[in-house]
């Protein structure tokens, strides 16, 4: 059982405090050492190592990540030596090391696909996906984004959905295919709506309406603009301003051309 420094940090992370949370992490770490409770330890040293690395700090985290892995592998706890994995090869992704985030993916892809998690391949084709995107292949993107929601499918996981329409919609945006990036835009919109994360939901209407007005349907364009700020409104969301002016430009815009 996690003990209370655990409970704590997960408090401080609650209020979005880091420093907090991290301090709690490593007292939790030491104690769990201390004890000899192996599962602690684990649990205890991973949450540390998602602390360090939403800290930018990516050695400390991957050391952390890298004793998880071990005593991951001690224990034979294989799904988790998979996440594990994974986790590893986005610390490396997120610091351009593309060479070494591709071993770990790669290690992760056959214990997963071994162990048929179809929950977790979904969310490592999206990450293969995102290190193909940053290494220049699109097409390559495309294909491995595709393959995500085919698992996502699979376990019915709406949060994956969402997410990877809207990534596979900049995919075909990068490849200047619009028709199927709209398509993807207009999934992930649904499949927000579905969940109730109406600043994704905003995220993604925010596309679509520049997609809309690049295709001159200010129609379309002005209905999204409109959704995104009554959600800009009701969240205080940062893009306010910005959403309200392009609205009003656009409204503007329409009102001259049934004008004329």
């Amino acid at each position: 059982m996690p003990n209370e420094f655990s409970h704590k940090a997960r408090i401080f992370l609650h209020r979005g405090d880091l420093v907090g949370a991290r301090a709690c992490y490593e007292a939790a770490v030491a104690e769990d050492r201390t004890s000899g409770a192996q599962h602690d330890l684990i649990e205890s040293l991973g949450n540390l190592g998602n602390v360090h690395a939403m800290q930018n700090d990516p050695t400390t985290a991957t050391a952390c990540y890298r004793e998880v892995l071990a005593l991951q592998k001690t224990a034979g706890s294989l799904h988790a030596v998979g996440h594990t994995l994974v986790n590893l090869g986005n610390l490396h992704r997120d610091t351009g090391e593309l060479d070494h985030a591709l071993p770990y993916y790669l290690e992760a892809l056959d214990l997963l696909t071994s162990l048929q998690d179809q929950r977790a391949l979904g969310v490592l084709y999206s990450n293969l996906a995102l290190l193909d995107l940053e290494g220049g292949r699109v097409n390559e993107a495309i294909a491995q984004f595709t393959r995500a929601l085919d698992f996502h499918r699979i376990v019915g996981d709406e949060d994956g959905l969402a997410v990877t329409y809207g990534q596979l919609g900049q995919a075909f945006l990068k490849a200047e295919r619009v028709s199927q990036a709209e398509k993807c835009f207009n999934n992930a919109s649904e499949h927000f709506i579905k969940l109730g994360n109406e600043p994704g939901e905003a995220a993604t209407l925010r596309v679509l309406a520049s997609l809309y007005e690049r295709s001159e349907n200010r129609t379309h364009a002005l209905r999204c603009l409109e959704r995104v700020v009554q959600i800009d409104e009701r969240y205080r969301l940062p893009h306010l301003e910005d959403d309200r002016a392009a609205r009003d430009r656009l409204h503007q815009s329409s009102l001259g051309s049934s004008d004329s």
